[in-house]
């Protein structure tokens, strides 16, 4: 018997194209794809026949459930099950689904995250399904991508105001191309390549940690004796275990439509990466959702846990997720791809100088949308880029911007060949620019790559800013191209001008120095926005909610809720964390040391009867350091304690997530360092939880 390839499978759990062809009558099938593709209304006829079709066919696949799957301000997704099951007049059951339940359903609103646009008896919420993603089946539940509403209409979710950014975004753009003559394409969208960092560690290992439990990161840990000093680990052999788990989640992410293509050992011990071939943003959205689920999923059943936070070892690498973007058109053209003469190709230097002009001016937006109190420890560290906001461009397209503001002659970058000095090797082609990995939002020939997004954070909100920014700049040019007398010179001056007010935000150079920090800030005037409470109130200033506001990507009072909701989530966070790390301190650690210096003192005894001359350096020494480690340890930890008590009167969520930041963050980093340094002392099976050795290396 012949073994299925990946082509035959691929999909198998996704009431796809394919699919709806097949199974749909063809009237139903063209109204339906006018739906997805122009944006057409669904009529309750094209409906019932949808849903009657989707549940045939998710019943032959063994689905006995259906839900509405969506994404609530929580950071993942949420889904609450309903049986297709329908009594029948002879005592049994049959199975139904129909337009009504496929279209909309309603959930408990005011149990979400919602920045006080519910109050808790104000429970009634919907869900509208989006028929732009497709429908899949997970676990025998028939899921069904939808956006998430409240009563009034106000969006709480991450879906509703992704896609109005993306109906933002194609309107502006289509003004744009209209205006270079183009009358073909009928829509822009903008395609997202999320790529997704993550650890493994043991599973009975992770059992033992509560801050692993609690908080997904190790809020304890003395640096192993081996890190990642010695580069080993990016791009090594991948270990057995790893790569039995990689190879199930390739499958089971195939299944389900989506896209993974890429898979490596990344830098920090225990760490790795996954990267899908770009996708339309909504749906690229969906599959890293589902991707960090199925991660977490097929991880468990190899005795391993997935590791998602962007911290969770500390002295080595943190996780990233970085969100490749660009804009295509619907007959297939990528609209950031500069062809061979990139100076002539106008139509291309205005999209470039439209998304510089976009990151520059809501750099602080951009900032917004990785905010968390887990990315915070990331940002600026050896692996990941500094909370200053840069565009990179490489030498060829920053030369030919030069070449434009200062009116000089461009001739082209000369094509290097490289000969490696090998007969057998071939010679290729070297690329006109280097790639940059400590830019935060990087041009990487035919797409920027923005590289600020943690590994937790869903990506739809960095994207819905990104494509508002531009869409705003977008809207700028085309107004200005529009009443232009002369398109030639308007075009010219617009770029030109473009250029010479924005170029302090390009920078080729290593994002990881000091010295461009403070030429960023004080010589460029760029935005150092270095904590999550440090960048959230840029979202409330007015040039932020004008410009969200005018595009229809968020009301005045979305915009406030996700404030309210940004700085929750932080300060919640932090707490959580606070209150483990007492917990861990007083119940396991301390007693734990206290444990080790009672066998020492006892073993000194028998010592110094044995041999009353004897000095007992070694004992009497560690006696005395251990001692005062534990009672540092205890003090640090009532202090903590007493600041968590102090958050908890703090009414104002400003004045809480600053509180967080300037007085219990400090004294959670003083009880961590005499336990860290307690760690070191103390005789390894004495110590209560897997170390950062057993951790990082404890996966064969």
């Amino acid at each position: 018997m012949t073994a299925k390839t990946v082509s035959d499978y691929f999909g198998c759990l996704v009431f796809d194209d394919r699919v709806m062809k097949a199974k749909l009558p063809s009237k139903v099938y063209a109204s339906l794809k006018k739906t997805i593709d122009e944006g057409a209304s669904l009529n309750n006829e094209v409906a019932n026949a949808v849903a009657d079709a989707m549940k045939d066919w998710a019943v032959e696949h063994g689905a006995t459930h259906f839900t509405h799957w969506f994404q609530p301000l929580t950071g993942i997704t949420a889904e609450k099950h309903d049986s297709f099951i329908t009594p029948s007049p002879d005592g049994g059951v049959i199975m139904e689904f129909s337009g009504k339940e496929l279209i909309k359903g309603e959930p408990d609103a005011s149990s979400f995250p919602s920045g006080g646009l519910r109050a808790t008896f104000e429970a009634r919420g919907y869900t509208a399904w989006d028929p732009t993603s497709f429908a899949f089946i997970k676990d025998k539940t028939l899921c069904i991508p939808t956006a998430f509403c409240s009563y009034a209409g106000d969006a709480l979710d991450q879906k509703t105001p992704l896609l109005r950014s993306m109906q933002a975004l194609n309107k502006q753009a289509l003004r744009i191309l209209r205006l270079f003559g183009n009358t073909e394409v009928k829509c822009v969208r903008t395609s997202v390549g999320p790529e997704q960092e993550y650890f493994l560690v043991d599973k009975e290992m992770f059992e033992k940690r509560k801050d692993l439990l609690f908080c997904g990161r190790t809020l304890f840990g003395s640096k192993a004796p081996k890190g990642q000093e010695m580069d080993d680990h990016y791009f090594g052999v991948i270990k057995p275990r790893v790569a039995a788990f990689m190879a199930d989640l390739n499958e089971e992410l195939w299944k389900l439509g989506v896209l993974a293509k890429t898979e490596h050992n990344e830098v920090a011990p225990a760490q790795h990466e996954l990267a899908p071939i770009y996708t339309t943003t909504n749906i690229a959205t969906d599959h890293n959702q589902i991707t960090m689920e199925v991660m977490q999923k097929v991880a468990s059943k190899h005795g391993l846990v997935c590791l998602l936070h962007e911290k969770p070892f500390d002295g080595v690498n943190g996780s990233g997720k970085h969100n490749n973007w660009s804009m295509a058109t619907d007959t297939g053209v990528n609209l950031l791809t500069p062809g061979d003469t990139p100076y002539e190709n106008a139509q291309f230097l205005l999209l470039l100088c439209a998304v510089i002009k976009a990151v520059d001016d809501y750099q602080d937006l951009l900032r917004i949308s990785v905010a968390t109190a887990g990315n915070d420890h990331r940002l600026g560290a050896n692996e990941a880029p500094p909370a200053v906001v840069s565009v990179f461009l490489g030498d060829e397209l920053t030369a030919v911007l030069d070449a434009i503001e200062n009116d000089t002659p461009y001739n082209g970058a000369e094509k290097t060949v490289m000969r490696l000095g090998v007969h057998t090797l071939p010679k290729f082609i070297r690329d006109t620019t280097d790639r940059n990995r400590t830019s935060p939002f990087a041009f990487t020939g035919n797409k920027f790559e923005f590289r600020m997004l943690g590994s937790a954070n869903s990506i739809a909100t960095t994207n819905i800013m990104l494509n508002g920014a531009v869409a705003e700049a977008l809207k700028v040019y085309a107004d200005r191209l529009e009443a232009a007398d002369d398109f030639e010179t308007a075009l010219h001056d617009m770029i030109k001008k473009t250029i010479k007010d924005h170029k302090r935000i390009i920078f080729n150079g290593n994002g990881y120095d000091d010295a461009w920090i403070k030429e960023a800030t004080e010589g460029r005037g760029l935005l150092n926005l270095r904590t999550t409470p440090d960048a959230y109130p840029a979202l409330l200033e007015k040039k932020n909610t004008d410009m969200l506001i005018s595009h229809r990507i968020f009301s005045m009072a979305e915009i406030k809720a996700r404030y309210e909701t940004g700085l929750e989530n932080y300060a919640k966070t932090v707490n959580i964390e606070g209150l483990t790390m007492v917990d861990m301190a007083v119940k396991e650690i301390i007693p734990a040391v206290e444990a080790y210096v009672k066998d020492l003192s006892e073993s000194l005894a028998v010592k110094m009867a044995a041999v009353p001359t004897a000095s007992c350096k070694y004992e009497t020494g560690l006696i005395e350091k251990l001692s005062s480690l534990v009672d540092s340890a205890s003090d640090a930890a009532a202090k903590l304690t007493e600041a968590l008590e102090k958050y908890q009167t703090i009414g104002d969520v400003t004045d809480a997530a600053c509180f967080i930041r300037d007085d219990i963050l400090e004294k959670m980093a003083e009880l961590r360092s005499y336990c860290d340094k307690a760690e070191t002392l103390t005789a390894k099976k004495y110590w209560p939880f897997p170390t950062y050795s057993d951790l990082m290396f404890g996966v064969k």
